[in-house]
């Protein structure tokens, strides 16, 4: 059985309440053993000034080193808060959702932040949220920013 936490994470305080969360559950379920670790997600859209893409779909590797150094940056906090927590970090182009999808189809749990909406009409989730609920197979937490 696969034992990885999928989190999906955009930067907002909502899913730093996520990511958090999912690397207290890994650690919470490696006390008996080790061996779950917390595959991070984050999609991002190239910004419009950038190059198009080569032929073989690959953006500006200026900009992919950039997004790839930021996540690095946001984990490095729970990096050293849950240093036996094995942590691996996915940051490319495209819709967070489907990223987020396609990278669930491994993993024994879910984890999206839920985004605060003032209003008491309308969705109260998020579209990355909505699109997790919808098209993983595997058990989702939807975290709530404190």
């Amino acid at each position: 059985m696969t034992r990885t936490i999928t989190v999906g994470i955009d930067g907002s305080p909502e899913s730093h309440a996520a990511a958090e969360w999912a690397a207290r559950e890994a650690e919470l379920r490696d006390l008996p053993v080790r061996g779950t670790a917390v595959h991070v997600v984050t999609g991002w859209q190239p910004p419009p000034y950038s190059p198009s893409p080569a032929a073989d779909g690959v953006p500006d590797q200026g900009v992919a080193r950039r997004r790839a150094a930021d996540l690095t940056r946001l984990l490095l906090p729970w990096r050293q808060a849950y240093p036996d927590v094995e942590v691996v970090e996915q940051s490319r182009p495209g819709s967070p959702a489907h990223l987020l999808v396609d990278a669930s189809h491994e993993a024994s749990l879910v984890d999206v932040g839920r985004r605060t909406r003032p209003s008491p009409l309308g969705v109260h989730i998020g579209a990355v949220a909505h699109a997790v609920l919808h098209h993983v197979g595997a058990p989702v937490a939807v975290v709530a920013h404190p």
